[in-house]
């Protein structure tokens, strides 16, 4: 075990100060990711500074409508929140798609978004990685690459990022509240993620010295047609090799507003807002959500071993889409669909 200093914040201003002190710190919530990556040698934080105590566990109703939900609030009690599986059930059912009920009541919904990307070589120190160690090369590219990107790939990463709530955020449109030393901002979680280009070592656009406070999901009217639906190899506690977020306003059978966010399948939620315009005033049936699916895709890529998930994710896109405009969501848990 490598030496480190351990901080506990009392408060936000506290957090931020001491991320501003050492570039080398890291902060700790669940614990659910950054220990293991401690665990594995692949991150050595000089400082570990621990939130659990700050006051960010709060679901609240803003006066617009939006809902506010706290960094440190877990992946549990989110997914079982009533004003969430009420009016943003799609982001309850990709939570209870994702790990286990354990992990869940541990894992933070902040922490959640700070994930590390799904990757052997990136968990395995003694091959190269340029995302662990920048130049020295990606083992994935020619390697064993079945669980790898389809999407917005580089010469220098084919990473895909793990989580399951992050792609439902990104269906809904969710703003992210970040505090740093020059105060609070909001970042749209579409610019959140980065794509790996040739800095494949950032996974976000957070400054080093910034922390995730907050999650806002403002109104809309996706509740009665969405689905989140997730192909992997077994039926629990395993990640996607495609999944699909899918959310569509519509009137008298024609799409009003469609939303498609896809995961497993790119270095962050894979979404294109332009392609879903398009289909305003179509109809919501197979031929159109096919359409979409091919515009989505247009560009994909497979290494090989992960060939197969282009036609995977076209099915899977169609599926998710059928079972929206027919308001039978994938069945996750019944009690999130109560």
């Amino acid at each position: 075990m490598k030496q480190f200093s351990y901080i506990r914040a009392e408060d936000v201003a506290g957090a931020v100060a001491a991320l501003s002190a050492d570039p080398q710190a890291r902060l700790l919530a669940g614990g659910t990711n950054l220990v293991d990556l401690m665990k594995y040698d692949v991150m050595s934080p000089a400082t570990v500074i621990d939130i659990n105590r700050l006051p960010l566990k709060d679901i609240e109703t803003l006066e617009d409508g939006s809902l506010r939900i706290g960094a440190l609030v877990s992946n549990a009690a989110l997914a079982y929140d009533p004003t969430v599986i009420d009016r943003f059930p799609l982001l309850a059912s990709a939570l209870l798609a994702g790990a286990s009920p354990q992990l869940r009541n541990a894992a933070t919904t902040g922490g959640n978004l700070l994930q590390r990307t799904r990757c052997y070589y990136f968990y395995d120190p003694s091959s190269p990685c340029n995302k662990r160690e920048p130049g020295s090369g990606c083992g994935a590219i020619g390697g064993v690459n079945r669980i790898h990107a389809i999407l917005g790939t580089s010469a220098s990463c084919i990473a895909t990022h793990p989580s399951d709530m992050c792609v439902a955020l990104a269906a809904l449109d969710a703003v992210v509240e970040v505090e740093g030393p020059d105060g609070r901002r909001d970042i749209p979680f579409l610019d959140f993620h980065r794509l790996p280009g040739d800095e494949p070592q950032y996974d976000n656009t957070l400054a080093p010295d910034e922390m995730v406070v907050a999650i806002r999901l403002h109104p809309d009217h996706f509740a009665a047609n969405h689905s989140y639906l997730k192909i992997r190899d077994r039926l629990s506690y395993a990640f996607a090799l495609v999944s699909v977020a899918a959310a569509i306003d519509m009137k008298d059978g024609a799409i009003v507003d469609i939303r498609v966010a896809l995961g497993g399948v790119a270095h962050k939620p894979w979404r294109d807002p332009l392609a879903e315009a398009e289909c305003a005033g179509k109809p919501a049936d197979e031929a159109t959500f096919r359409q979409l699916a091919q515009r989505l895709l247009a560009g994909a890529q497979g290494q090989g071993g992960n060939d197969f998930k282009i036609p995977m994710a076209e099915r899977t896109i169609i599926r998710a889409l059928t079972q929206a405009a027919s308001g039978t969501p994938q069945v996750q848990s019944e009690k999130a669909i109560r």
